[in-house]
């Protein structure tokens, strides 16, 4: 993450089910905070630690993804990336980047919106709500921003795998740890969340678990 703004890598991928063919919607990404806590990470033990209360809050960024306006069927008849998508750090930030306070637990939140329910959408405002607009997140998506990366081998993975970095690849070194395992996927890529929407007034949330949300068709 830095003050000009960063691609988030891995990318959120997701593939959405169960839409209505001919419905117009939106689909947004927000990031929102895990807990009110600050971590710092002990090398010594390899582990992130609570180093203190979290920073004051930042403004409100909604990510809304280029491909919006579209119909149901085309958002069903593709995966949506959120590849585009930049962070930053810097609170002044006119350039519309995500905006987040460095060595804080972040959890990615996907939004369907249908257009009807979308007067009030808007990069710098909340997510609106209601019952044309449905939201999806996973706990496996949850992370720690850093300026820095605190894992040799996470660094080596990006710059092999993160195309915005081809200016750092050396293809001549060894590559070992984690990288000779990821060299068996020479095509990889994050795994592909599906939101399906059926049955959603039976759905309950249940904290902890893996989510797999439903609604119905909107």
């Amino acid at each position: 993450m830095a003050r000009a703004g960063l691609r988030m890598f891995p990318a959120m991928r997701v593939k959405i089910t169960g839409l209505d063919p001919h419905q117009q919607y939106y689909i947004a990404m927000d990031i929102v905070p895990v807990d009110n806590k600050r971590y710092r990470y002990v090398y010594h033990s390899s582990k992130w630690m609570v180093a203190g209360n979290a920073d004051s809050p930042v403004p409100p960024r909604v990510y809304i993804h280029p491909d919006s306006l579209a119909s149901g069927d085309t958002w069903m008849r593709q995966v949506v990336s959120f590849d585009k998508l930049k962070l930053t750090n810097n609170e002044l930030d006119d350039q519309g980047h995500i905006i987040l306070h460095s060595m804080h637990k972040y959890q990615p939140r996907v939004h369907v919106i249908r257009k009807d329910f979308s007067s009030d959408l808007s990069p710098t405002k909340p997510v609106p709500s209601g019952d044309g607009v449905k939201t999806f997140n996973f706990p496996e998506t949850v992370f720690t921003t850093v300026t820095a990366y605190q894992n040799q081998q996470i660094t080596r993975l990006k710059i092999d795998r993160n195309p915005f970095a081809k200016g750092f690849r050396d293809s001549g070194r060894n590559r070992t740890g984690l990288e000779a395992i990821m060299e068996t996927y020479a095509f990889w890529r994050p795994p592909v969340r599906t939101l399906t929407f059926e049955d959603f007034t039976t759905m309950q949330k249940q904290q902890g678990e893996h989510i797999q949300r439903a609604c119905k068709e909107l």
